[in-house]
């Protein structure tokens, strides 16, 4: 035989026993995470949810210290938390779209990656400025990392497992604002602020591997057509009605230029809303407000998110700066609200079986609310066990409240649909969430001019919280607008109508039967 002929026949040898490989690989793969349960994938999805929380957590009460380091004033601060917040508010639209093209596991080991990279950049800020470039990288990161990871929890599991999915997602995710706040105040009083991003580093690496091991590659099947028009002028939108809302709360510039960025914001804003009626495939589809479970929950989700972007950034101030706590005492104190919320996981399904979800989210909201506004009466006079007992209940009803908002929002989209709702209503949920710190600072410094206080005092911070209790407040009568069965089919929740069907329909089973 000759020598090519050899050759040739050894090549295609070899290339059979790649191909075979490889096939054999796949197959191992598929095998492996076949058997990976829903509640392994959202534990998984959920360390990434917990890498944020605790970030943000231990960011808030390291603030004051942090202000101290750069020699800035400590309302100014706000600005390394809205930084962060805007940047997700602005590429969490992409989000889907880019899961769908390059593989949700490849977009989430690459966001953890990046969200690792921006905290140990955070760690070495010598300035506010290189502290805020820094928050934006991380910002990137996050906007990519926990939308992604809910996608494909959401496209794992049957409506009925929702809650449950949905529960075991929040359970780690609410472990680092239940953790963050003493090892914040810990690492604040005892070693540096720098240590709160280098703790993110090992959880990065540990969720990486995991992802890579247990999470599924999903793709959408067909052509996908990114929006790149879209994303830039939502943006500019997002980015410039976030950052003039935040000039104004912080006072750093004049009122025309603050109005100028937010003609600008609402400009783009029209802009894109016009572009995206015309685009099959829009960055953000406001085409799903159209589904009554899904816009509701955006709107009510959103006046009560306003009030928890607002709670981390008052408390920890005013624990510390009004009440003279330390880093590490006000954190012993702020987690309590955690552990409510944690608690609340427990109770959560069997709850929402036994009310539904209307009943549930328009008086748990009014109660959550009404705990919050109560926030505006902590003295330090008072027994610190009361102070535990006002934020756990107030964890507990305001988690109970979240957990609905981000069940009942997808009830009724369609799985096709699921990326593209994904990314709006995180979206939109980040952008409350910025809100609420704007709306705080705000406050705080509008009660300030008023009062004529050189600086913030104990009834400033009381005026701040009952500002931002006023606007959760108007979640209740949005809720109140939810069919009387909506969610049913998630929570197992039956009406007295639907429950006397079902007998009237056993009874006749039963009579044929007979």
């Amino acid at each position: 035989m000759p020598l090519r002929d050899l050759l040739t026949s050894a090549l295609n040898a070899q290339l059979r026993r790649r191909i075979r490989a490889r096939a054999r690989a796949r197959y191992l793969s598929r095998q492996r995470l076949a058997g990976v349960s829903v509640r392994t994938t959202a534990l998984i999805v959920a360390s990434a949810l917990f890498m944020e929380q605790l970030d943000g957590t231990v960011l808030a009460t390291a603030l004051p210290s942090m202000a101290r380091s750069f020699g800035t004033e400590p309302l100014r601060m706000n600005v390394a938390l809205t930084a962060y917040l805007l940047s997700l508010a602005v590429f969490i639209p992409a989000s889907g779209k880019a899961a769908d093209r390059f593989g949700s596991r490849t977009v989430f080991r690459a966001a953890i990656a990046l969200f690792t990279v921006g905290s140990v950049l955070c760690a070495q800020a010598d300035s506010l400025g290189f502290l805020v470039i820094s928050r934006i990288v991380q910002g990137i990161g996050g906007a990519m990392m926990v939308p992604v990871g809910r996608l494909v929890l959401l496209r794992s599991v049957e409506k009925s497992e929702l809650v449950s999915a949905m529960t075991w997602l929040m359970i780690p995710a609410m472990v680092g604002p239940i953790v963050g706040p003493p090892v914040g105040g810990f690492l604040v009083t005892y070693l540096s602020w720098r240590w709160i991003f280098y703790i993110n580093v090992p959880i990065g690496l540990l969720g990486m591997a995991l992802a890579g091991r247990y999470i599924r590659d999903i793709r959408e099947p067909g052509r996908v057509n990114f929006d790149l028009p879209g994303l830039v002028l939502s943006g500019i939108s997002l980015g410039c009605l976030m950052f003039g809302l935040e000039t104004i709360s912080r006072g750093v510039a004049s009122v025309g230029w603050a109005a100028a960025i937010l003609v600008v914001g609402i400009g783009s804003g029209a802009l894109y809303v016009r572009h995206s009626r015309r685009h099959p495939q829009p960055v953000l589809d406001f085409r799903l407000m159209r589904i009554p479970t899904f816009s509701l929950s955006v709107v009510g989700g959103g006046l009560t998110r306003i009030s928890a972007g607002a709670v981390p950034f008052l408390l920890p101030m005013m624990l510390q700066l009004g009440f003279g706590m330390s880093a590490a005492s006000s954190g012993l104190i702020t987690f309590a609200s955690s552990a409510g919320s944690m608690l609340m996981k427990l109770a959560a399904k069997p709850i929402l079986r036994r009310l539904g979800f209307r009943s549930t989210m328009m008086w748990n909201g009014l109660i959550a609310t009404l705990f919050l506004a109560s926030f505006a009466a902590l003295r330090p006079s008072w027994p610190i066990a009361a102070i535990y007992a006002v934020l756990l209940v107030g964890g507990f009803f305001q988690s109970l409240q979240f957990t609905a908002y981000n069940t009942i929002a997808y009830a009724d989209i369609p799985r096709a649909q699921m990326s593209a709702a994904t990314s709006f209503y995180t979206t939109f949920q980040q952008l409350n969430l910025t809100l609420g710190i704007c709306v705080a600072a705000g406050a705080l410094a509008g009660s300030i001019a008023l009062t004529g206080h050189s600086h913030p005092l104990l009834p400033d911070y009381s005026a701040a919280f009952l500002v931002v209790a006023t606007i959760s407040l108007l979640a209740s009568p949005t809720c109140a607008r939810l069919p009387r069965d909506a969610g049913d089919e998630l929570s197992g929740h039956a009406t007295p109508a639907q429950a006397v069907a079902a007998v009237t329909t056993e009874t006749a089973d039963a009579g044929s039967v007979v």
